[in-house]
């Protein structure tokens, strides 16, 4: 018998609907009727032999074979357009330069570059990786095109011009197995200052009467997972780019909340190239990618268009 042909079109139809609250919006998106991607996500149904969809008050939850296929759906609508970048657009050249959060740099970034340049090997990048208060002032004065960077803590206005691509809980970040003693100062591993998750960290246990004493500081978040993971103290960050080693603590009468801070795009205004739009798209779709895969892991991550 013949393998099954997937529809990258109904592929995409699906992941643009999951990722954007549902088929209504999915139609808005693609120039449909909302008939037609149900029709769409039928035909899907009856391809893979599955129910995909379950019914969720007033709208729709993908199914365990659901979540399954919308990872494979996510990897092949990206394989698809990396193939047709990569034939259509090998002319395209010039230099984007660029900037990154620590968490983002091991584990996403190699994988995101990798695939761009494969797609435009002439165009040249610059990368650079830095805390979320330069990046933004580099790019507001064009030394960077683009930037993915950390906004500030709460409930804040977000930066004029910046796409808020997430946001993302603020968690205490312990070594697997942690026992902290409540009847003594907490102990803390913490980026050296000014650090935004540093100084939330510290004035949230102020705020409830927490002692604490800083064991470890450094400038690198390789060197801070590192020390955390050697237990020489709890710390404050986001689930991103969280090593498999460490665990997040749940907040408790002795650990306060501390709210979520959004992951931002920020774009100068001078960068107008194909270039820099290419790269800008690639981004966007390969965050989105990621975290919306973490979030149907249940790895506490929020991912939002």
């Amino acid at each position: 018998m013949l393998p099954t042909n997937l529809d990258m079109d109904v592929l995409r139809a699906l992941v643009i609907a999951m990722e954007h609250g549902g088929f209504a919006r999915a139609a808005e998106r693609l120039g449909r009727t909302q008939s037609a991607i149900s029709l769409q996500m039928k035909k899907l149904e009856e391809q893979v032999g599955q129910p995909l969809f379950r019914k969720a008050g007033r709208t729709v939850a993908l199914t365990d074979a659901g979540d399954l296929l919308l990872g494979y759906a996510r990897r092949l609508v990206a394989l698809n357009d990396e193939a047709l970048s990569a034939v259509r657009g090998r002319a395209m050249d010039g230099t984007v330069r660029v900037g990154f959060p620590q968490d983002l740099a091991e584990r996403w970034l190699p994988a995101v570059l990798g695939s761009f340049h494969r797609a435009h090997p002439r165009i040249h990048v610059e990368a650079q990786v830095g805390r979320g208060r330069e990046l933004r002032e580099r790019v507001a004065h064009g030394a960077l095109d683009l930037a993915l960077a950390f906004g500030e803590i709460g409930d804040t206005p977000g930066i004029p011009g910046a796409a808020a691509l997430a946001h993302l809980p603020v968690v205490w970040v312990a070594p697997k197995g942690f026992r902290g003693d409540p009847e003594t100062s907490l102990p803390l591993a913490l980026l050296d200052a000014p650090c935004m998750f540093r100084q939330h960290g510290i004035e949230r246990l102020d705020g409830g009467g927490r002692p604490w004493r800083i064991t470890f500081t450094s400038p690198s978040l390789s060197g801070l997972w590192a020390a955390v993971e050697a237990g020489l103290g709890v710390t404050v960050r986001t689930p991103l780019g969280l090593p498999d080693t460490l665990s997040i603590l749940e907040p408790d009468g002795r650990l306060p909340a501390l709210g979520t801070v959004p992951l931002e795009l920020h774009r100068a205004p001078s960068a107008a190239s194909p270039a820099v739009d290419r790269l800008c798209g690639i981004l966007t779709e390969s965050l989105g990618a990621m975290l919306a895969g973490a979030r149907s892991k249940k790895q506490h991550l929020i991912f939002v268009a």
